[in-house]
């Protein structure tokens, strides 16, 4: 017991204690957050604290002198030899076989199971004003030239949407090999063929941020395009879409009610 006791009052012996209480405490702390986090972030505040204790051993001669006393000893004294031949193999296996977990594929079950196309809430805000997408239809289909409003949606789409979802609507375009999951195709019969225009105003208008629970994990890089697009932009890009892929949208009498999601 003595011994120990000694050990926690050597400098050495308090910067090891506080590391390992501070590992123990950052990662049942982590595991007890509901959501995952990555391991980067535990590396990040142990790096903090060991930036701390090697201030806190460093910030007087004497106590310094004391804390390299152990690591002096190990490495430089004629009777630890046993003990450096040890660390030399130790630790270079350790260091391999993390790095060879961190790398290897990893197969397990989905933390939850998720829809490609969850289904959409009945109403959203938009802007700060409700927008009720049970029956809703694209109002712009009943006002004006669709013609206006499919050279509108273009120009808006050449402008916000053609570098992820690319020229030819097929999900290629400059920037989609960067992202992870890449952009929708909207050419493919299982996207927008699939949906009532009121779903695609909802996911154009929210975004990857606005995906409902059951729709993640599913890290889309999709920006919420109320913050740049007004209602009547967003719906002649709806109308641009389908009129240049050649799909119909669904109507609701078609998708039973449900919003065209599968």
């Amino acid at each position: 017991m003595k011994k120990i006791v000694d050990a926690l009052k050597h400098p050495f012996g308090q910067a090891v204690t506080i590391l390992v209480v501070s590992y123990l405490l950052f990662d049942v702390g982590i595991r007890m957050i509901s959501v995952p986090v990555p391991n980067s972030v535990l590396l990040q505040y142990m790096l903090t604290v060991l930036a701390g204790v090697l201030v806190y051993v460093s910030d007087n001669e004497a106590r310094w002198t004391r804390f390299k006393e152990p690591i002096h000893a190990t490495l430089v004294d004629g009777d630890k030899r046993t003990l450096r031949g040890v660390m030399l193999t130790v630790i270079p296996l350790l260091v391999g076989y993390l790095v060879f977990d961190q790398v290897r594929p990893k197969v397990g079950a989905a933390a939850q199971l998720r829809s490609i196309h969850p289904a959409p809430p009945s109403q959203i805000t938009f802007r700060g004003n409700t927008v009720q997408l049970t029956g809703l239809e694209n109002p712009l289909r009943e006002q004006g030239s669709l013609e206006e409003h499919y050279l509108e949606g273009r120009r808006i789409y050449y402008q916000n949407c053609l570098p992820c979802h690319g020229d030819l609507l097929d999900g290629r375009g400059h920037f989609a090999e960067g992202f992870n999951p890449t952009p929708l195709p909207f050419d493919d019969s299982g996207t927008i063929a699939q949906l009532t225009e009121s779903f695609v105003f909802w996911r154009i208008a929210k975004g990857g941020v606005g995906l409902p629970r059951e729709g993640t994990p599913w890290l889309s890089a999709m920006p919420a395009w109320e913050d740049f697009l007004t209602k009547d932009e967003i719906w002649a890009v709806i109308i641009f879409l389908y009129e240049q892929s050649g799909w119909e949208p669904r109507t609701w009498e078609e998708s039973g009610g449900e919003g065209g999601h599968e």
